[in-house]
């Protein structure tokens, strides 16, 4: 069976027709919704093509972030103070001055709720937008009988804009937890392995670069010569030594090396999978285009800066040429091995680390998106997990797990901006008006992409399971 560490490509791996790993993209190539279903969509009241979830692994503090709680005692509020944005009454924290000027780009939700303070369980509901576990939920890896990933329900419920691209990406890689296992909630589950999102590995990040904090400091912290020293690739599209794109064409030489592996999986299932993923691999090999859409490094130094010339501007970078592309939904993971689970030295952390690539690469996504006229249609969510403790722990100082409440940033895809919806109560661990649970999130994603209420996904015998679990969020 092919599974999700085959759907991993590095940057020091070309793609190469003799191997199964390589060509294991996790194409979504399939039907999608019924013929009905499709009308319904092509017909669709959503103002966005597609969608840019940006996943905070480790879970954002809300009250260092979007929710600051400054009459609050010192051991809530905590260090940082906060700011006054474009909008009025709405303030955020200081070390985000750059969205705190866009804040009439984007809203925020302060009352998203689950009942789980775990990394996996968290990471499964939010990443699924489904509050329950599944049956037989295995926190510590991901199992066929898990909810689909937001990514894998967009990239499996919307037409393919570009047959040159899956339809879902994540990337600079997967989430993984800091032991080193794969966390669940990010692939396909019960839709199967053959709509998971394509994962793409990219440098600098990597399990071993995001597993401990001096490496934070070298990335963000250490100098700017550092960080322009950095090289952020994706897999390296090239061809198999030996064979130019006029033997390509023909694909006779690349089909021969492609056969020689097909035989070796057993199942119609395999072998079908595996001639989807044949046939993508030599779309991504013959379009310019599309190796364009991946390299960061050849857009103007100027947009370069203005994203940053940090793993996290790249990132956000990429995302935004992968939907001007045509992919219909990118998750960027802004950081790895629970990058904000910020339990030890939670403040230097994120004024040194954290909040400032992630202030700037978000302000130069929206301000790339408004100015290339995509920002009405592209939307834009940032969530983690969960939020964090609202009483600082004495460790260094840090805050701990807190799923009862966090905050969501949300612009673009038409959802107005300059809009708080919820609150969460005085010391930020509680929603204390409109309460907010992932299948709403969930649903308020799905709704601005066009995809009807009434829309649902087909398993491999042909059973529907429906797409919307809650209602959308209205921002009024």
């Amino acid at each position: 069976m092919l599974t999700p560490q085959h759907l991993i490509l590095t940057r020091r791996t070309m793609i190469q027709a003799g191997s199964v790993g390589l060509l294991g993209l996790g194409m979504n190539h399939v039907a999608g919704l019924r013929a009905a279903d499709r009308g319904q969509i092509a017909a669709r009241g959503g103002k966005a093509k597609s969608v840019i979830i940006v996943f905070l692994s480790g879970g954002l503090t809300q009250h260092d972030s979007f929710d600051p709680k400054p009459d609050a005692p010192a051991d809530i509020r905590g260090e940082f103070k906060p700011i006054a944005t474009r909008t009025a009454g709405l303030q955020i924290c200081e070390h985000l001055p750059m969205l705190a000027e866009r804040s009439r780009q984007w809203s925020v939700i302060r009352s998203l709720t689950t009942p789980y303070n775990g990394h996996s369980e968290g990471h499964m509901v939010m990443l699924s937008g489904r509050t329950p576990l599944p049956l037989g939920f295995n926190g510590s890896k991901p199992q066929p009988t898990d909810w689909p990933s937001i990514a894998s329900t967009v990239g499996d419920a919307l037409p393919v804009r570009n047959n040159n691209l899956p339809p879902a990406v994540a990337l600079p890689e997967r989430l993984i937890h800091r032991t080193g296992r794969i966390i669940p909630g990010q692939f396909g589950g019960q839709m199967g392995s053959r709509r998971d999102p394509w994962f793409v590995e990219a440098s600098p990040f990597n399990a071993k670069s995001y597993g401990a904090y001096p490496d934070y400091e070298f990335h963000f912290v250490r100098g700017r010569e550092q960080n322009k020293a950095l090289k952020f690739e994706a897999p390296n599209l090239s061809l198999p030594q030996g064979i130019d794109r006029g033997r390509l064409a023909g694909r006779a030489e690349l089909r021969r090396l492609l056969d020689r592996q097909s035989r070796e999986l057993e199942g119609a299932a395999e072998v079908a999978a595996f001639d989807r993923r044949r046939q993508a691999s030599i779309s991504l090999l013959m379009n310019d285009r599309v190796q364009r859409a991946f390299d960061v490094h050849a857009a103007d130094p100027k947009v370069q800066d203005r994203y940053g010339r940090n793993a996290f501007g790249w990132s956000l970078l990429m995302a935004r040429q992968l939907v001007e592309t045509g992919v219909n939904l990118v998750q960027v993971n802004l950081g790895n091995n629970e990058t904000w689970d910020t339990h030890d030295n939670n403040f230097p952390l994120l004024k040194d680390c954290l909040l400032p690539p992630t202030d700037r690469g978000v302000s130069a996504l929206l301000d790339d998106l408004s100015e290339r006229g995509m920002l009405e249609e592209t939307l834009v969510v940032m969530f983690g997990e969960m939020g964090r403790t609202p009483k600082i722990n004495e460790k260094l100082p840090g805050r701990d797990h807190w799923g009862a409440v966090q905050s969501v940033f949300i612009a673009g895809g038409g959802v107005p901006g300059g809009v708080v919806v919820g609150a969460s109560d005085r010391e930020g661990g509680y929603p204390a008006a409109a309460p907010q649970r992932p299948e709403n999130l969930g649903a308020t994603i799905y709704h601005a992409l066009g995809i009807p209420s009434t829309a649902a996904w087909h398993d491999e015998f042909d059973r529907p399971t429906r797409i919307y679990h809650g209602d959308p969020i209205e921002f009024v």
